[in-house]
């Protein structure tokens, strides 16, 4: 479809909305003020670069492999150069710590400083991009047990306070140097395969952990505090000391920002109708957008109706300005950039749709008691030619329309993937 044609699209579509009392241009407006952060760990597999052979552990799998994954830092920047290029918007990128470029030098997780990570400072600084930071607590020596910050071991205890601690200064610097905050992500796999006779023990020490951890206090200018929850993973799959209710006592406790992953509830479970009650108790919210198969599986994002639900929480409790999004799953079965793209755009493209609803109309009918108008309304909305609003948006942003951005992908395939063995 020429550029005339998705123009002429739009204008009906536009008007057809209108009908409705909703505004499209101020929809698009608001859609390309919403950054995603992009997960630097779908590029390579969660491997990092350490390079200490140490596989990966803590409930961490990627299954697949497909050709062309990132074996460097500048191969992965590379892959995200064109991820992005894909992607309509400005977005973040989210780094883990097992991320940082040493030189070849063996540098202890709770010895990392911001110097090791200044490559990529400098390319957020080159492409506009702002940086969020999460601690590496598996895949280690240290981690071998399935504890972390919970271990009944004062040395390993400690080790990974210290890592927390040395990450919370690196998420500053970060803020720093871009001038955004970084959103610092705390999640630990401590957890038993099968029933522990203590439940109680751990959840104290990882308490006194993290209050250790956070004791320093950090502008929220420069840097935002998140704790992340889980119900079991691979190893933890009867207890996990981190647990949901865990993790929200402590963020009210403490006003940090509460992590909720799509993946990390009951599989019927959809986080849509944690976030209005949420945040009633904590200033802001990370979102880690995933889909769960089954388990934690992370797949990449599709335009689900679980995705659906929670775009249209974000927007009709005109949550968006207290509310990080970001993208959590890795795939090594297909693509790695693709999958980027796919998750990237669908996660957009829910946003969007919940931004083309009437809500006004919407609220009266709550309030009025008029449940069958506002059914009526929402089955209407689902008929109404919002891709024709998604492919201006593409277009405004001057990123391909539709399925042709697989070519720009196919063509990096058979130029630079295919190279790497």
């Amino acid at each position: 479809m020429n550029d005339q044609k998705i123009q002429q699209a739009y204008e009906l579509a536009k008007e057809r909305y209108a009908e409705l009392g909703v505004d499209t241009d101020r929809a698009l407006q608001t859609l390309a003020q919403i950054p995603l952060s992009l997960h630097c760990w779908q590029g390579d597999d969660v491997t990092g670069f350490e390079n200490t052979g140490d596989a990966l552990s803590g409930g961490i799998a990627a299954t697949g492999n497909y050709p062309g994954k990132a074996r460097t830092a500048a191969e992965l920047r590379a892959d995200l150069d064109l991820a992005y290029r894909l992607i309509p918007g400005k977005h973040r990128l989210n780094l883990h710590a097992l991320y940082a470029e040493t030189g070849g030098a063996r540098v202890e997780r709770n010895e990392l400083r911001p110097e090791q990570f200044a490559a990529w400072i400098d390319w957020a600084k080159q492409n506009n991009h702002a940086l969020d930071f999460n601690p590496s607590l598996f895949s280690h020596p240290q981690a071998a047990s399935g504890f972390t910050l919970a271990s009944y071991d004062k040395g390993i205890r400690n080790f990974w306070i210290e890592h927390c601690i040395a990450c919370r200064k690196i998420g500053e610097a970060f803020g720093r140097e871009l001038g955004s905050a970084c959103v610092t992500n705390i999640w630990i796999p401590d957890g038993l395969k099968d029933t522990p006779a203590n439940r109680r023990t751990p959840r104290e020490l990882l308490r006194n952990s993290l209050d250790t951890i956070l004791a320093e206090k950090i502008d929220r200018q420069y840097n935002l505090d998140a704790v992340e929850g889980k119900l079991f993973g691979l190893g933890s799959e009867s207890y996990v000391v981190g647990s949901h209710e865990f993790y929200l006592g402590y963020a009210i406790t403490n006003q940090i920002l509460l992590t909720l992953d799509t993946g990390h509830f009951h599989p019927t479970e959809t986080i849509a109708d944690k976030i209005s009650a949420v945040m009633l108790y904590v200033d802001e919210l990370l979102l880690h957008v995933s889909r769960g198969v089954r388990w934690d599986s992370d797949h990449v994002v599709t335009f689900s109706d679980d995705l659906q639900l929670i775009a249209q929480e974000l927007v009709r409790g005109n949550y968006l300005n207290r509310v990080h999004i970001g993208l959590d799953y890795f795939d090594a079965s297909i693509n790695r950039i693709a999958a980027w793209v796919i998750g990237a755009r669908n996660t957009l493209r829910a946003l969007l749709l919940a931004l083309l609803e009437p809500s006004s109309q919407l609220r009266v009918c709550d309030v009025m008691g008029d449940y069958t108008s506002r059914l009526a309304l929402l089955e209407e909305l689902k008929g109404m030619p919002f891709s024709a609003v998604w492919d201006y948006f593409c277009l405004q942003q001057n990123v391909p329309v539709g399925y042709c951005f697989m070519d720009s992908i196919k063509e990096y395939e058979g130029r630079e993937l295919a190279k790497r063995k």
